[in-house]
């Protein structure tokens, strides 16, 4: 599920959050955290879309400047 964190790992982890901030600042964090991680898809996909475009516009112009779409 989180790749080499086990279920007892999470545990601990969410011991030591409880303990630091409290019962009350847990629900808060976890909703700062998940705003966070869905900006962060969100730019990944952002990224993503560009580069994509940029290669299929450069796969476009490929075959002009190797001279083969041209008619000799």
């Amino acid at each position: 599920m989180f790749g080499s964190i086990g279920i007892q790992e999470l545990i601990l982890i969410f011991i030591i959050a409880l303990l630091l901030f409290g019962p009350k600042k847990i629900p808060e964090i976890g909703k700062t955290i998940g705003k966070a991680i869905k900006e962060f898809k969100k730019a990944t996909n952002e990224i993503k879309e560009t580069i994509e475009k940029e290669v299929e516009e450069e796969e476009k112009e490929e075959p002009y400047k190797d001279g083969e779409g041209k008619a000799g």
